[in-house]
Parts: C-alpha cells; structure tokens; sequence
C-alpha cells in the first residue's frame, strides 16, 4: 500500500470490440440480409491494481498491445473502465498523443492558450508563463504560424511546454518524448526530475529503456494487459527483456 497515493488503480479492466466485417459497405448489406455483424471481444486491460505515490515517477513498460496506453487514458479519463475503478488526486495533465488538442487552423500562440486554458490556468496566468512556455519549446520564430504547419517534433515541443508550465499535480506521458532531437530529450528529462522533487506525480511510457531509467525509479511491466512486475526500474527492464 502506498502512503498517501496520487492515482490509484483497482481491479481495472478494460474491453474493445474487435469487428470482423472489413468495411461499411459489408456491414450493411450484412445489416440489409439480416445477418449478425460478428464481433470478438478485445481484453486491453484485465484485473489491473496498483498504486502511485505524490511525487514518484513510474514507468509503465511492456510490449506492444500490452496495454501501456490504454492504462494511461483510463488514468487521464479518456476512457472510463469496464470492471474496477480509477482515482487520481488533482489536477492531471496528460501528453498522450503528439499535438493532441491542438487545433490546426490556430497558430502556435493561440494553442498555447487554448491548451492552457483547458489544463485549468486562467488568461492572467497564461499571460505570466507565455515567455517561459515559448522559450522552453524552442519554437519562437514559429510561434505565430498555423500550427498545421508544424513537424511533430514541434508539436511535442509546445505540447510538452505547456503541460510542465501548468500547476498540475500528476503528468502522464505517452512516448512524445522520443519525438525530437537528443538535447532536447535530455532537457525534457532534467525538467521531469525537477517536477518529481517538487512533488508532482509522473507515469512515463516509453520504449526508450535508457530514458525511463534515467526519470523512474519504479517501473510497471504489462503483458497482453496484465501486470507481470512491479517494482525498482532496473529489474523491470530486466523483466521486459529489451
């Protein structure tokens, strides 16, 4: 049991359906001669307990299909689970997809507050962070141009930027940051560190063993959506076998 934990997850599983017919048009002449659309069932996650601790920086490991992102989603309430609950303590932000939220039209400057604005900061506080958000994401001279426009390294950037300039509590991270140039990477680490030791809870995943090494202390291994280990980063990566 964890002493006073960020997130918990209980008993969660979570199911998809998985459909057989290949396209729209089958599925309505199958509709239109009264046959039953087959349809298999998908365990993404099942029977997934554990715990993180205010401040800990976890890993969440394992193959692909092992569930490392639907766990994260579930946590950030993308998704609402099956069977079993998830609870977290404050305010989550979330960098699971490369330029997710981001509208195209908009230029970098008007995401930058569109973004900030739904992670919970109010226009006076983006106004105090903005130079600090740009000059972190090292896009300046871009920063007024449609962000359609964008790389996904630059995406990640100004995503990443916005995210650990917010008063947030828990941060959860889907492998944006393998997207990007090495010193970049490093610094992006550095900032997680310094996040952890001011009290922010962070679950990382990454295939990038080297990375999660470097910012967990704690990894959680899944195959095919069960927990196979918890516990000190190196032995997890030991388990993963990679």
């Amino acid at each position: 049991m964890v002493a006073h934990p960020s997130i918990v997850v209980s008993h969660v599983s979570k199911r998809f359906l998985k459909r057989n017919t290949h396209s729209f048009k089958e599925a309505f002449v199958g509709w239109i001669r009264g046959k039953k659309v087959r349809a298999d069932r998908f365990s993404a996650l099942e029977d997934l307990s554990f715990q993180v601790g205010q401040g800990e920086a976890v890993a969440v490991m394992g193959l692909n299909g092992s569930g490392k992102s639907t766990t994260l989603k579930l946590i950030s309430g993308v998704l609402e689970p099956d069977d079993g609950n998830v609870y977290t303590r404050g305010r989550v932000a979330g960098l699971i997809e490369v330029g997710a939220g981001f509208h195209p039209e908009l230029s970098g400057r008007e995401n930058v507050y569109l973004n900030a604005a739904i992670l919970g900061m109010s226009k006076d506080e983006i106004d105090s962070r903005f130079d600090e958000i740009v000059e972190f994401s090292e896009i300046g001279e871009f920063i007024d141009q449609e962000v359609k426009h964008y790389s996904s390294g630059m995406f990640m950037r100004l995503a990443f930027s916005v995210a650990i300039h917010v008063e947030l509590d828990i941060l959860l991270v889907d492998e944006v940051l393998s997207v990007g140039d090495a010193p970049f990477r490093a610094k992006c680490a550095a900032r997680i560190k310094e996040l952890s030791a001011e009290g922010v809870t962070m679950l990382v995943v990454s295939h990038s063993t080297s990375m999660v090494k470097e910012m967990c202390e704690r990894g959680i291994v899944l195959k095919k959506g069960t927990k196979i280990f918890d516990g000190p980063i190196d032995e997890a990566v030991e388990v993963l076998g990679v």
